[in-house]
């Protein structure tokens, strides 16, 4: 008998099992990169994240030590003197920070200078009058007037100026504060002011020129491509700037000045300072009525009180620290050891070509100076003494910018203290989160910084989860 064979159902080609043998791997390749790729960017957003914690606890860390800094200085209301170690890529465990500071020695416009700020180096938005204001670089006469309407106490505006009813028909509208100025950015709300004006080129607010504060409108801010940083009105004012007379002797205290002289100079020396006091250095009688009076000369300033009295320049720096012409606290005083061309020239009595002579001789001294005698050798005895009530030579609050990165160079973070010393103990009335800005350290420190990262990339063991960026 004979079989017959089905031949109707035969075996799948090989080819076709391998085919899907090759998709189905396909997929879990795909998904195994898929994984190992979402792990590795976790991985990589969590080093960035402790990066940042890292940067933050910097900060915090360099906020201490500011403070024990200023804490600690050889006389209260001196600028501690800092040296590039104690600025510059200061190093607190894996991070590292800096110090965005301001000063003479600012020659290049693209080159940071790091150290504290003085808030005694600028214009006093409370105390500094219209026509100090005016004399500000990009400042205008309305602009001006428009801000003292806004911190003075009544309704009525000044010619140029802005009241409640230019306020009220702005959209939205608002009212005039009338009452002084809480912050420098409180600009924003004056009649007048705009972003251009208040921030200039400064789009970081780091006082140096950054390639895109130098390329016109190429990329934000507008900037006019000349080299040189417009930093805004912002860059100029404060409101913090105050001195206490705690613990000082008024100098229009007859008893108390010449208690003080005599512990500090021998007797003779000081009845012959109360001498001259007495004999008409000022209006009216001098302290000590040549010895033994009680009436008082009024003095403005501890400038006229230095030229009245025949002072050395020696005993003036001694005593300088330990006088005061009020009871009170002084708001608005600008420290001549420490203040811009820009602001030294709004000052009366001194203008621009005598701001362009102190700042000069300051670069070419290099002296921290005690007292303010070494104006009168820059100015003279009569521009001195018209410039004499609105300086100083002591700073009392200063402002820490601190830009911080974590391990490997990432987390950039940067918050700006303001520090205040006033009463002793050094205490923060002002913090400002600045990270949102952008990279403040310039172009530079991001070159070594990209070098040192390239170094440590060739360096580093080849097995490691994800290359360090």
């Amino acid at each position: 008998m004979k079989v017959r064979v089905n031949h109707s159902w035969r075996q799948p080609p090989h080819g076709s099992i391998l085919i899907i043998v090759l998709w189905i791997s396909f997929g879990l390749v795909t998904l195994t990169l898929y994984f190992a790729s979402s792990m590795a960017l976790e991985l990589r957003a969590a080093d960035q994240r402790v990066a940042g914690l890292q940067a933050e606890h910097a900060i915090e860390g360099a906020v201490r030590y500011v403070s024990n800094l200023l804490a600690t200085v050889e006389e209260p209301g001196l600028m501690p003197d800092l040296q590039p170690l104690e600025v510059e890529e200061v190093p607190v465990g894996d991070a590292r920070f800096w110090l965005i500071g301001r000063g003479d020695q600012q020659t290049l416009p693209d080159l940071p200078l790091f150290g504290l700020v003085d808030e005694a180096s600028k214009l006093n938005l409370n105390t500094a009058t219209r026509e100090m204001i005016e004399l500000l670089p990009g400042m205008t006469v309305e602009l001006a007037t428009a801000i003292i309407d806004w911190r003075d106490s009544d309704d009525t505006p000044t010619e140029g100026g802005a009241e409640d009813e230019v306020y009220l028909r702005l959209d939205p509208p608002y009212r005039c504060k009338n009452a002084p100025f809480e912050s420098v950015e409180e600009l924003r709300l004056v009649y007048g002011m705009t972003p251009d004006v208040l921030y200039g080129e400064d789009a970081n607010l780091n006082g140096i020129l950054d390639p895109n504060e130098n390329d016109g409108d190429l990329a934000p801010p507008s900037d006019n491509r000349d080299g040189q940083l417009d930093p805004g009105l912002l860059e100029y004012f404060t409101v913090f700037s105050r001195e206490s007379a705690t613990g000082r002797t008024n100098v229009n205290d007859a008893q108390s000045l010449a208690e003080l002289l005599q512990a500090y100079l021998n007797t003779d020396r000081a009845n012959e300072i109360l001498r001259n006091l007495a004999l008409g250095g000022g209006p009216g009688e001098g302290p000590g009525g040549g010895g033994g009076g009680t009436n008082v000369v009024v003095f403005d300033s501890l400038m006229e009180f230095y030229l009245r009295s025949g002072l050395t320049v020696d005993e003036f720096d001694q005593l300088y620290g330990l006088l005061t012409v009020t009871n009170g606290v002084v708001e608005g005083l600008i420290n001549v050891n420490t203040a811009s061309e820009a602001v030294l020239a709004c000052v009366p009595g001194i203008g621009l070509e005598g701001a362009a002579s102190l700042v000069a001789h300051r670069l070419m001294n290099n002296d921290r100076y005690a007292s303010l005698a070494w104006v009168v050798d820059v100015l003279g005895e009569e521009q001195a003494l018209e410039a004499g009530p609105y300086l100083t030579a002591r700073s009392y609050q200063f402002t820490a910018d601190i830009a911080a990165l974590g391990a490997h160079d990432r987390g950039y973070r940067r918050v700006r203290y303001v520090l205040d010393t006033s009463e002793g103990t050094p205490t923060v009335c002002a913090r400002q989160d600045l990270t949102h800005v952008g990279w403040a350290l310039g172009g530079r420190i991001r070159e070594d910084l990209e070098l040192t990262r390239e170094m440590r990339a060739l360096t580093a063991p080849t097995d490691s989860i994800f290359p360090i960026r």
